[in-house]
């Protein structure tokens, strides 16, 4: 296994990260660092990974695209053979493993994701878990809320949750929780749309 290496990537939310390293079986992405307002990402990089160098590969590079155009609105789907799974415990990768599977448009909560992966200690093993998500986008976390409609919580910040869930297709209330209705055993939103994607960003003022 090689060193490791790191990309800085512009998006709609700002500059997030991809650290990756080169293994016999290819590339694989050991973090997705997101813009995050208390600290910049590049910061992030120093911090956690000192010894990784600036690089990028056609594999990463894709990624990188992929990324950028979820942050962007568009519908992607991400699969799972790029990423370092086997750096998680087998407990957080019940949780990950169940939340990958949670398809755009649709939210679930923390307490059905800890009954559907078996998880001990319920909904706050599985919020801890999902805190410490090193693939956030990939393993789409910001779908997962609390029982009660609100957010709970994300790694790029509950601003960025929220925005990502409407470019979805999410409604909220006043009160900024997800407004759901329950089919097949899921929570299920209101039918989702990507053609407001673009005006959403801007009346944020991301775009």
């Amino acid at each position: 296994m090689g060193f490791p290496f790191h990309v800085l990537l512009s998006s709609t939310f700002g500059t997030f990260g991809i650290v990756w390293q080169e293994t016999k079986r290819g590339p694989k992405v050991y973090s997705v660092l997101l813009p995050d307002d208390r600290s910049p990402v590049e910061n992030l990089v120093q911090i956690a990974f000192a010894d990784s160098r600036h690089q990028t590969c056609p594999t990463i590079a894709e990624l990188g695209e992929r990324i950028q155009s979820f942050l962007a609105g568009e519908a992607v789907d991400f699969g799972l053979d790029v990423i370092a799974l086997e750096k998680c415990s087998e407990f957080q990768k019940r949780v990950l493993l169940a939340v990958h599977r949670i398809p755009r448009g649709w939210v679930s909560t923390y307490g059905r994701i800890a009954g559907s992966a078996e998880v001990p200690g319920g909904a706050r093993a599985v919020g801890r878990a999902l805190s410490r998500n090193p693939f956030p986008i990939i393993i789409p976390c910001h779908r997962v809320i609390r029982s009660d409609g609100e957010l709970g919580g994300f790694g790029g910040g509950l601003g960025m949750k929220q925005t990502l869930l409407e470019l979805e297709g999410m409604k909220f209330s006043r009160s900024t929780s997800v407004l759901t209705n329950y089919e097949q055993n899921s929570l299920l939103t209101l039918r989702p749309t990507a053609k407001g994607s673009r005006k959403l960003l801007k009346q944020k003022g991301i775009l």
